[in-house]
């Protein structure tokens, strides 16, 4: 197993490690978006609990989240070590290459961004995930997850913080989505084109509809 251990402790094994748990990260998104978006249909919320409740309950799922779960946890450690590595790397600032030469301003604030987005994470998962998982306020039936989405976005500051929030989304996966392709591998002249310009849609679409709904609710314009 030493060779597994060299792997994952190397900068190239983390960089892989990052991109394996990114896309997952990616891929529990697209679904995440995709019942939430179902808020948009108007319609009291009914469409939304029952996809909520379909989640919360099947065991396929359940076990899904566990790993999850642990693949967000690794995909924070290993990119705040990745970050620290490469800080230490160059301790010194270079005095006459400027770094925007060569990359943009959000590849170099991953760091940055993705300790944002972990605050965010907490905050969101003491909205909802904690409510819904470890309390019995929504498994009682005394409220729903979507009457408790309307009573949590009635705080400006709340709606506030998840649009920031949304918008470090958005630039950690303009740069995370191509970074991840390229990491494992996949790069043609043929393909790499349309992975850049879906990652693009991908990270202005999805931050977006998440963006969306604190300000829809908030403004009541979801009922």
């Amino acid at each position: 197993m030493s060779w597994v251990t060299k792997t994952l402790t190397s900068s190239l094994g983390r960089k892989l490690l990052m991109a394996i748990t990114g896309l997952s990260l990616i891929g529990f998104l697209v679904v995440h978006c995709g019942i939430n978006a179902c808020i948009f249909l108007n319609d009291g919320g009914e469409t939304f609990n029952e996809a909520a409740e379909f989640m919360a309950h099947n065991w396929l799922i359940r076990a899904a989240e566990v790993i999850l779960m642990l693949g967000f946890l690794i995909h924070i450690v290993d990119g705040l070590m990745l970050w620290k590595s490469n800080s230490e790397k160059r301790p010194v600032k270079y005095a006459v290459v400027k770094g925007e030469a060569n990359s943009t301003w959000y590849s170099r604030s991953m760091g940055l961004l993705g300790s944002l987005l972990l605050i965010f994470l907490i905050i969101h998962l003491r909205h909802f995930w904690v409510v819904s998982r470890f309390t019995d306020v929504i498994t009682s039936g005394e409220k729903t997850l979507f009457a408790e989405m309307v009573e949590v976005f009635q705080n400006p500051i709340v709606v506030v913080v998840y649009v920031f929030g949304c918008i470090s989304l958005g630039y950690h996966l303009l740069h995370g989505f191509q970074s991840a392709f390229q990491t494992m591998g996949w790069n043609h002249p043929k393909y790499t084109p349309f992975i850049k310009s879906l990652g693009t849609g991908f990270s202005i679409i999805v931050p977006i509809v998440f963006a969306a709904m604190p300000i829809a609710m908030h403004f009541g314009w979801i009922a």
